[in-house]
């Protein structure tokens, strides 16, 4: 562990007491370069628990900054991320990494389906990340028999191979990876969480992600502005169920940004006459019955809110990437492509793969 003398001109205890640690309504907003220092320091390991515990929370108070969030992003695109972008151009499907709880996880089926359909998807998570500790893409996969320990190479190979991959935490972002516990210490979100979605590690050209406010929303593309590294040149970004990127029955803002100011419209499930509640999509145990879900989906054996769900949330996979020209029409081909086997075919190509 490196001593404060070698942290330079802003040490994290000095950015505590004399930027961001007055409270909510006075601390002040650290500039790119102080910002990129404490991250610098995070990731190495430089701070003590109780120091970096403190900053975390501060920073959960005062509210970062969309200057703030874009130099944590380098900071961990520069040293913490290893990305190795497959021969494909993929949607990056970055969801909230500390997962779902009470509602199947969608996002495995409706990338398959998207796969099926010619739109190549790839997802990234960890494993039981703070604070929620839920199931997340890993865990589902897990059920399904599909290889999740990949190095970057290997997920980059299984998007070309099935135009669905999946990149692990551990292997391509090992920095944030290392924070894990003292997260889960913490027992709140902190901005780690927020980046990390961002990670982009299959360098993607689109990013589909969620979040609970719209005000949030125009934040992250804010981010994605003002970052040196991150390279999306387009951005979708919705109210996710559980703060996932599953579509949520009802009413669903989604944000669109292609490098300019943020669009936003509304899905309205009933519109696309998906009589859905979320009490409808509510599993008891979310891996095992997920995995389940999406294999029945896919092979074409439900017909209930399930299916909708999944047929919605590739059409907007297909949307973003810019496939289709509306979601009605995503829903049409995603619908096609379950009849056809297309993405029952995906899913055994994905079982398949070895790395």
């Amino acid at each position: 562990m490196a001593s404060e003398q070698d942290t330079g001109e802003w040490p994290l205890k000095r950015l505590l007491s004399e930027v961001v640690g007055s409270g909510p309504k006075s601390a002040e907003d650290m500039t790119p370069a102080q910002a990129t220092a404490a991250f610098e320091q995070i990731l190495h390991g430089t701070p003590d628990q109780t120091t970096l515990g403190a900053f975390w929370l501060a920073n959960r108070w005062k509210k970062n900054t969309p200057t703030e969030l874009a130099a944590y992003r380098d900071v961990m695109a520069r040293n913490s991320v290893a990305s190795m972008a497959p021969d494909c151009d993929p949607v990056d499907c970055g969801a909230n990494y500390d997962g779902k709880g009470r509602t199947a996880l969608l996002g495995v089926a409706a990338g398959l389906v998207a796969a099926g359909a010619g739109t190549p998807v790839v997802v990234h998570s960890g494993d039981r990340v703070p604070s929620g500790e839920g199931v997340a893409y890993k865990h589902v996969l897990d059920e399904l028999g599909v290889e999740t320990d990949l190095t970057p190479a290997a997920s980059a190979a299984m998007t070309d191979d099935v135009g669905f991959g999946f990149y692990y935490q551990p292997n391509f972002n090992p920095g944030v990876h290392d924070l894990l516990d003292r997260r889960r210490q913490m027992g709140v979100r902190t901005f780690v969480n927020t980046v990390e979605t961002l990670a982009n590690p299959a360098s993607a050209d689109v990013h589909l992600g969620s979040f609970y406010h719209l005000s949030f929303a125009k934040k992250l593309t804010e981010t994605v502005t003002a970052s040196e590294t991150a390279d999306f040149s387009r951005v979708l970004l919705f109210q996710g169920l559980e703060g996932y990127d599953d579509v949520r029955p009802g009413s669903t803002t989604v944000a669109e940004w292609d490098g300019d100011a943020v669009e936003d419209f509304t899905i309205e499930t009933e519109s696309y006459g998906m009589a859905l509640e979320n009490a409808d999509l509510e599993v008891a145990d979310v891996a095992a019955d997920s995995a389940r879900i999406t294999t029945d989906v896919l092979a074409g054996e439900r017909g209930d809110g399930f299916a909708d769900a999944v047929a919605l949330n590739a059409a907007l996979r297909l949307y973003a990437a810019e496939d289709v020209a509306d979601i009605e029409e995503g829903i049409a081909i995603a619908r096609e492509t379950i009849e056809t086997g297309a993405a029952a075919e995906a899913l055994e190509d994905l079982r398949a793969f070895s790395a």
